[in-house]
């Protein structure tokens, strides 16, 4: 049991892969080399989809990719409607590093979203986005004034709301994946053959999905509840 807890830390740990030498040292984690390594992909493989596209008697390649993204931009219109749909481009960005993010442990390299700081970073750019939206939609005015709402003794409440959301939305995704890799581990200790296997695809493919999914689906309903104007 001593071995499994000590095996569990290290796995948890944000190790230091370097320093940057400047302001006395800027020491840079393996989650964040990590999402370098995601973004890199994913900017070489949007370069890629994007070549040689036509206008008239276009290929596979560009059917499909407009039929995904057709598909996503109507699955969030409906979600935001009319007044929101100009931030699917966060939203549909922010789900496939997540994604990738949660299954790129297939590649012997460590989930950033195991790392408390990105979970937590992923849910106050998406709650500063949600109260933008609302002061965008509504103007300043408005926007404090629905603070005050229902009544003005919901203030208090109201403000409050404002930090729990973030909370909310970091430690679900955070404890989702880092419970999943809790499991994983002791299966393997206690299993460690053919047993895993299925129970790999529940963890760390279906349940990464599916936390993807909540992660953004809920921060589409809280822009759709900002940008709200009746």
């Amino acid at each position: 049991m001593e071995n499994l807890s000590q095996e569990l830390l290290e796995g948890l740990n944000c190790e230091t892969v370097f320093t940057i030498p400047v302001f006395g040292g800027i020491p840079v984690s393996e989650s964040v080399v990590v999402t370098w390594i995601i973004m890199a992909v994913m900017t070489i493989l949007s370069i890629c989809l994007i070549q040689n596209l036509k206008v008239e008697n276009p290929g596979k390649k560009q059917l499909v990719l407009e039929s995904a993204l057709a598909t996503v931009n109507h699955f969030f219109e409906d979600i935001l409607g009319e007044n929101g749909k100009q931030y699917i481009p966060y939203l549909v960005s922010t789900a496939i590093y997540i994604a990738i993010s949660n299954l790129i442990g297939y590649f012997g390299l460590k989930p950033p979203t195991k790392d408390l700081n990105v979970t937590a970073a992923l849910a106050l750019m998406s709650i500063f986005l949600i109260e933008y939206s609302g002061f965008h939609q509504k103007g300043c005015k408005k926007w404090l004034k629905s603070f005050a709402e229902p009544a003005p003794i919901m203030v208090p409440m109201n403000i409050l709301e404002i930090a729990i959301r973030p909370l909310s939305l970091c430690m679900r995704l955070f404890g989702n994946v880092l419970g999943s890799y809790v499991v994983m581990k002791l299966i393997e200790i206690i299993c460690p053959l053919i047993i895993p296997l299925p129970f790999s695809l529940y963890f760390d493919l279906f349940d990464g999905l599916i936390q993807t999914f909540v992660f953004v689906f809920l921060t589409a309903l809280f822009i759709k509840e900002s940008v709200e104007t009746e």
